[in-house]
């Protein structure tokens, strides 16, 4: 399921949520209404009921009560006043209804209660009492009638009224729900619009310019202007492919061997800290005596030790060095660790220790014993080489300034010619000021 379609469902099922709770609402409220309307006219006619029955038994001979009291509840009930009616003794005998089969009947044990009730009522100046039937839907009101003969009541009157109905709440509230489901499908087709416009359009620019450069073309770029999160993470976006730029140039300046950056990168990397006036130490390394021992071992033992300066160089920067610390490998032999001024020092004297130690596990015990190899000279000669030892040149800006790559370069290749000089690993600071 695509981003759209899970928006579009969500769209839906919250619509569905919004629609049914204002349904609900609307139909509560409706059937309140409907209710308070029907309780009121029901406390109404029974007023009336009430006052028509007691004339009745005030003034219609008592052997023609029932009658008239019949009569009586089929016109009420025929002009609408009530929708049904009983009237029942003290001895609880159904003696008019509404239901001609009633007549006569015993009432139910719950009427048969009310009698006792209504005697409680009438101490009280309560002239009815009602009840809810909310199973059936039904409001009772059972009403004493006083006979003039009697202190007390002398039959009761049982009234039922219908509470709201719910078909015909509904008939009462469907215009206004179908006018709000329509605003509800609008809104939400033009919140999709929207939402599709602003979040999933630029994701989709997103996802298409990802595919792209996954192709290997870097050169692509976002083009995102919602002046949101989305905007800065196109902008976001584009920086990142900025910088698999860089580092694709890096991974293929990179020395094959040792995975180190190459020559652009280290330039770049002087040049930056001499652009950001940062106080630095450029440490230059020259294997001494690598071309005696790579043509007798051969490159396999010569890779070796190229790789075992490498491995050295980082220990160094690890545990001497600082975190930002930066190691190249100019190619052969040659090697560059850029550092602070403070740590230049800790950081040769851990190369040149761990160099000197290290090296003459690549070399045959005959030769160790030795402590020379005969190889071949430049020249073509014949001659006897020393074990390998480590010449650093340290060139820093702590004492003078450098303003430019090719002047660190120059102060370098001095420094190179003393280190050689000297027989064995050593480390030439330069540490003049002019």
């Amino acid at each position: 399921m695509t981003l759209q379609n899970r928006i579009t469902t969500l769209m839906i099922g919250f619509s569905v949520l919004l629609i049914s709770a204002f349904t609900v609402i609307q139909l509560n409220n409706q059937i309140n209404s409907m209710n308070r309307y029907n309780s009121y006219q029901a406390n109404l006619s029974a007023n009336i009921v009430k006052n028509n029955l007691e004339t009745i038994i005030k003034e219609v001979p008592s052997q023609k009560i029932t009658e008239y009291i019949q009569k009586n509840l089929e016109e009420l009930k025929e002009s609408g006043i009530i929708k049904e009616a009983l009237v029942y003794n003290l001895e609880g005998k159904i003696i008019a209804s509404t239901k001609d089969f009633l007549i006569g009947e015993d009432i139910t044990y719950k009427d048969l209660t009310k009698i006792e009730e209504l005697r409680n009522s009438t101490k009280e100046n309560i002239w009815f009492i009602s009840q809810i039937d909310n199973i059936n839907r039904l409001i009772e009101i059972y009403l004493p009638l006083e006979s003039p003969s009697m202190k007390s009541f002398s039959y009761v009157a049982k009234l039922i009224f219908s509470l709201a109905d719910i078909r015909e709440v509904f008939l009462q509230v469907y215009r206004p729900l179908i006018i709000m489901t329509v605003l509800i499908v609008l809104i939400n087709i033009l919140f999709g619009l929207l939402l599709s416009k602003t979040v999933v359009g630029p994701i989709k620019v997103l996802n298409n310019v990802t595919k792209i450069i996954a192709q290997g073309n870097l050169t692509v770029r976002t083009h995102i202007y919602t002046h949101d999160e989305l905007q800065e993470l196109g902008e976001t976006f584009n920086y990142m492919t900025e910088e698999l730029i860089k580092m694709k140039e890096r991974a293929e300046n990179a020395n094959p061997l040792t995975k180190l950056p190459g020559n652009i990168v280290i330039r770049e990397e002087i040049e930056k800290r001499i652009n950001n006036d940062q106080k630095f130490t450029v440490i230059y390394c020259d294997l001494d005596n690598f071309k005696a021992f790579n043509d007798k071992y051969g490159i396999a033992k010569g890779d070796e030790a190229i790789k075992l300066t490498a491995e050295i160089f980082k220990e160094a920067i690890r545990d001497k060095g600082n975190p930002e610390d930066f190691i190249g490998h100019e190619g052969g032999d040659d090697f560059i660790l850029v550092t602070t001024p403070e740590k230049a020092e800790g950081i040769a004297n851990y190369i040149i220790a761990e160099f000197d130690k290290r090296v003459r596990l690549l070399y045959d015990q005959e030769d160790l014993n030795k402590g020379f190899i005969v190889s071949t000279a430049r020249d073509g000669s014949i001659k006897q080489f020393p074990i390998m030892s480590i010449s650093l040149m340290g060139v820093t800006n702590a004492h003078r300034l450098i303003s430019k790559y090719m002047q660190l370069t120059n102060i370098a290749a001095d420094l190179k010619k003393k280190a050689k000089a000297t027989p064995g690993s050593i480390f030439v600071l330069d540490k003049r000021k002019e």
